[in-house]
């Protein structure tokens, strides 16, 4: 009897990568096994509406009804601890052994925490899962001052939405500006005054040196600068660290992540990845990168279903991103790394504009402000590697999407 295709991981890329199985026709046996104790779920609310809401639930990505006609075997509260690739097996922690004739590995990657005096007080939350979700919702209902350490997208998220509950918020940023590493530097400074007049306090250039408490609970938050910030919640949010650690026991290729090619296999053909613990050669950067996004994780993983199948596809979307911050929704494509010059297509006082990045004359990404149109019309011509000079791209007159084929 075949032993058919194990994937591990129970996120946003488990969830593609199972559903893509089936619909490309494989009939063959399906087991998820995923370390958390709900089916896959979506979670880009996790830091917005469902925070807002206390009635709110967990939205699955598909219904238990789905996995059940489709005939996909979840394990949930399954953690993989071991996988041996001679035998080709997947050892749990409960001690099962499961067989396979192909892996998926979506081991996603977890929160990074500060090695700072205090750090293991209670009411120092993180927003990964579910369960960090419901912690901190329950969390927020009783808090008065909010600390936020770093000022990326789910250190902003989570402050914007704790102003709307009428939180005194403050903002913590080792960076010179807001989402550094992400959007061009006028998104940050329009974030910045957006935050503010929110009524959040935003430190630029201030890093955290600990946390002081009071019977075990966090109480204040102590800054680089020298000052205290009183907080009875504190949310940290100062990126991740992918799950390789399986993988690079059993001797797979990890570098950064775990290593894949432009077909999602690892370095053993008989295992594929895909995901926010994933690092590839990026076809449109041109460089060895790693990319934390649903569209990543959704995409890729079809392609690790097709090499799996025997239908090896290059894996060549454009990435784009996204992040609901109060009111204001920012969109992102392409990879602007590398950029020598922008230019900016609307007017920031309006509060809606958009930035072209560019190397030399080429286009590598665009950073939208409440512009989802110009949004959506970057995602094609990045996709059809169109060079839309700068000029036109600051021109408002010029109807951007009259350039896409097959408009």
């Amino acid at each position: 009897m075949a032993s058919g295709i194990v994937v591990v991981g129970g996120g946003h890329a488990g969830a593609a990568l199972v559903a893509a199985l089936r619909s490309e026709g494989y009939e063959g046996p399906v087991r998820l096994v995923s370390a958390e104790g709900e089916i896959p779920y979506q979670r880009p609310p996790l830091s917005k509406a469902f925070l807002k809401d206390t009635a709110a639930e967990i939205l699955p990505i598909r219904p238990e009804a789905w996995y059940v006609a489709n005939r996909i075997d979840v394990d949930l509260n399954a953690t993989a601890v071991a996988i041996d690739r001679q035998a080709r097996t997947v050892t749990l922690a409960d001690g099962r052994s499961l067989a396979y004739d192909g892996l998926a590995l979506a081991l996603g990657a977890r929160v990074r925490r500060p090695e700072v005096p205090g750090a293991d007080l209670d009411g120092i939350l993180y927003l990964r899962s579910t369960a960090d979700a419901r912690i901190l919702r329950e969390a927020l209902v009783q808090a008065r001052d909010v600390v936020v350490v770093g000022g990326g997208f789910i250190g902003l998220e989570v402050a914007a939405t704790a102003a709307l509950l009428g939180k005194t918020v403050t903002v913590l940023e080792a960076g010179p500006r807001l989402m550094g590493r992400a959007v061009a530097p006028e998104v940050s400074v329009h974030m910045l005054a957006r935050h503010s007049a929110a009524g959040i306090e935003v430190r630029l250039g201030t890093a955290l040196a600990g946390f002081e408490g009071e019977g075990g609970k966090v109480r204040a938050v102590r800054a680089s600068d020298g000052s205290r910030i009183p907080a009875d919640l504190a949310l940290v949010g100062i990126g991740v660290i992918p799950n390789a650690e399986i993988a690079e026991a059993a001797g797979l290729a990890v570098e950064g992540g775990l290593l894949v090619d432009d077909h999602a296999v690892t370095s053993d053909p008989t295992i594929v990845a895909s995901g926010d613990g994933v690092v590839f050669d990026h076809w449109h950067a041109g460089r060895r990168l790693r990319v934390e996004s649903v569209q990543n994780a959704t995409d890729q993983s079809r392609h690790a279903a097709l090499a799996l199948l025997g239908k090896p596809d290059p894996y060549r979307s454009v990435p784009w991103f996204w992040s609901d911050q109060g009111p204001t929704k920012l969109q992102m494509v392409g990879l602007s790394q590398g950029a020598d010059r922008t230019v900016l297509r609307g007017n920031p006082e309006s509060g809606r504009f958009s930035v072209f990045h560019y190397a030399g004359d080429r286009l590598l990404g665009i950073d939208s402000v409440d512009r989802p149109a110009d949004h959506m019309v970057g995602r094609r011509l990045l996709a059809a590697g169109i060079a839309l000079p700068p000029a036109l791209a600051a021109d408002e007159t010029v109807d951007l999407k009259a350039l896409v084929p097959g408009r």
